[in-house]
C-alpha cells in the first residue's frame, strides 16, 4: 500500500484491494455452494442435513473467526505509522489465539452437538446427515482458523491477490474431494451430504499449509520473518488482539446467527421448505460477497490512514466505499428479480422446492441496500478499532427488532416463512441506521470535524 494524493488515486487503489478480495470471498463461498448443491443432487435430506449444519457452523465459525479479523486494523495501522517490527509478534498471537479458540470450540461441540440436534423437530435422517457433516467438518477447524489468522495478515499489507490465488485453488480442491465421497467415485465411501464436510476439513488443511509456504519463502511477507523467532504468549498484544476482535466477533456473530435461528426456526415446516431457505439464503451469501468484500477493503484502507494519521483520506475511502456498496446493491437486486426461476433450479430439480426458492430470492431483494450499507460501515469502523458501537447496533438490530419482528410475523402474523424474511428486512434496516450514525459521529464530531475541514492529522 501507499499513500495517495487525490480521489482518482484513491479509486484505484481501493479497486486494486477489493478486486481480489471480492474474487477471493465468492470463492468461499461457492465452497458453500458447491457443497449444497452437491448434496442435494443426491436427495433433498442430503441438502437439508447439510443446511442444518451450516446454520448451526456457519455463525459459530464466523464469529469466532471474527475476533481473529483483529489482526488486519492491528498489522495495517503498524505498517501506516512504521512500526512494521512489531508485526510478527502480532501475528503470532494471532496464531496462538486461533489454537484457543480451534480447540474450545471442538471442546464445546463434543459436549453439545447431538443435544443441540435432539432438541431440533427433525427427519431422523436429516438429523443423522447434520451430526456426521460437523463431526467430519471438525477435523479442519484448527487450520482454517490459522489459515484466516495468515490471510488477514497478507491482506493488512495490501497483497489481497495472494489470498485470491490461494482461495481459487481451494475451489476445484473442495469439488474434487466432494465428488469422490459425496457420490463414492474411484472407491471411495459414498457419504452423501457427509462427504462435503469431509472434503472442506481436507482442503482446509492443504490451503493452510500453502499460506505457511508463501509468507515464509516469498517477498513482500518473508522479510517480516514471521517464524523467525518465536514470542512465546505476549499478553499486552494477545490482550489488544481480544479487546478489538471480541466485539468484532460478537458483532458478526449477531448477524450470522440470526440467519441460522431463522433455519432451526424454519425446521418446523417441512423439509422443502427447510431446503428452498436453505438454498435461498445461500444464493444471497454469495450476492453479499460484494459489500462484504468492501467492508474488508474499507478496514484495510482505513486503518492504514488512521496509523499515519491521515484522517481527511480515511473519511474520503470510507465515503468511496459505501457509494460503490449501493451501486453494487442495486445490481444484485436486479439479478434476484430477472433471474430468480434460473438461481432455484441451480439447487434442486423438485418443482416445489423451487417454486418456494424463487419466492424467497423476492424478498431477499429488500434487504440488499441495507445489507450494503451496515457492511461497509462496519469496515470503515474497524479500520479507526471503533468496535464496541457496532456490537451493540447489531445485537439490537438483529435480536432486539430483527427475529421478534419475523418471529411474531410467522407465528401470529399469518405469514407463516414469510414473515421471517421480512424480519431480517427490518433488522438489517435498523443496523444500516444505527451504523451509519456511529460513523458520522466518529468522522464528524469525535475528530473535531477533521474530515469536514480537510485536515491531515
Amino acid at each position: 500500500m501507499h499513500p495517495t494524493k487525490n480521489r482518482k488515486e484513491k479509486f484505484r487503489l481501493f479497486v486494486a484491494i477489493f478486486s481480489p478480495i471480492f474474487v477471493t470471498q465468492v470463492a468461499m463461498s461457492l465452497m458453500g455452494f458447491f457443497n449444497a448443491s452437491m448434496s442435494g443432487n443426491v436427495a433433498s435430506a442430503d441438502l437439508a442435513g447439510v443446511a442444518i449444519g451450516n446454520s448451526l457452523w456457519s455463525p459459530v465459525y464466523t464469529g469466532l473467526s471474527g475476533i481473529l479479523v483483529a489482526v488486519t486494523p492491528t498489522v495495517s495501522q503498524l505498517v501506516g505509522a512504521g512500526r512494521e517490527r512489531e508485526v510478527p509478534k502480532t501475528v503470532q498471537q494471532g496464531i496462538l489465539a486461533a489454537f484457543f479458540i480451534s480447540m474450545s470450540l471442538i471442546a464445546a461441540g463434543a459436549l453439545s452437538l447431538e443435544k443441540i440436534l435432539n432438541l431440533m423437530d427433525l427427519e431422523e435422517e436429516v438429523k443423522r446427515t447434520a451430526h456426521d457433516y460437523l463431526v467430519s467438518l471438525s477435523f479442519g477447524i484448527v487450520p482454517l482458523l490459522v489459515y484466516n489468522v495468515l490471510r488477514y495478515f497478507i491482506d493488512a499489507l495490501g497483497q489481497t491477490k495472494t489470498t485470491m490465488i490461494i482461495t481459487l485453488l481451494s475451489v476445484p480442491i473442495n469439488v474434487f474431494f466432494n465428488y469422490l465421497f459425496i457420490f463414492g467415485k474411484f472407491g471411495f465411501p459414498k457419504l452423501g451430504g457427509v462427504g462435503a464436510g469431509v472434503a472442506s476439513a481436507i482442503t482446509y488443511w492443504i490451503i493452510c499449509l500453502i499460506a505457511i509456504l508463501l509468507i515464509t519463502r516469498i517477498r513482500p511477507f518473508s522479510r517480516y520473518g514471521i517464524f523467525r523467532a518465536f514470542y512465546g504468549i505476549h499478553f499486552p498484544v494477545l490482550k489488544e488482539l481480544f479487546r478489538v476482535g471480541i466485539p468484532i466477533g460478537m458483532a458478526i456473530f449477531f448477524e450470522t446467527s440470526i440467519f441460522a435461528a431463522i433455519t432451526l426456526l424454519m425446521s418446523q415446516y417441512d423439509t422443502a421448505t427447510v431446503a428452498s431457505y436453505q438454498a435461498a439464503a445461500n444464493f444471497t451469501t454469495i450476492l453479499y460477497m460484494f459489500p462484504l468484500s468492501i467492508s474488508m477493503s474499507l478496514t484495510i484502507l482505513v486503518a492504514y490512514e488512521v496509523g499515519a494519521d491521515r484522517l481527511r483520506d480515511a473519511g474520503q475511502y470510507s465515503r468511496l466505499g459505501i457509494l460503490t456498496a449501493l451501486i453494487l446493491a442495486f445490481l444484485n437486486a436486479v439479478i434476484l428479480y430477472v433471474f430468480r426461476y434460473p438461481i432455484a433450479s441451480l439447487y434442486t430439480n423438485e418443482e416445489r422446492v423451487l417454486e418456494i426458492t424463487a419466492r424467497f430470492l423476492l424478498f431477499a431483494i429488500g434487504f440488499q441496500f441495507s445489507d450494503a450499507i451496515q457492511a461497509s460501515v462496519q469496515g470503515a469502523l474497524r479500520g479507526y478499532k471503533d468496535v464496541n458501537a457496532s456490537f451493540i447496533t447489531t445485537f439490537v438490530a438483529y435480536w432486539v427488532i430483527g427475529l421478534p419482528a419475523g418471529y411474531l410475523l410467522a407465528g401470529y402474523g399469518g405469514m407463516g416463512p414469510d414473515g421471517y424474511w421480512i424480519g431480517i428486512i427490518s433488522g438489517l434496516t435498523a443496523g444500516a441506521v444505527g451504523l451509519s450514525a456511529r460513523l458520522f459521529y466518529i468522522q464528524k464530531i469525535k475528530y473535531g470535524g477533521a474530515f469536514v475541514k480537510g485536515e491531515r492529522r
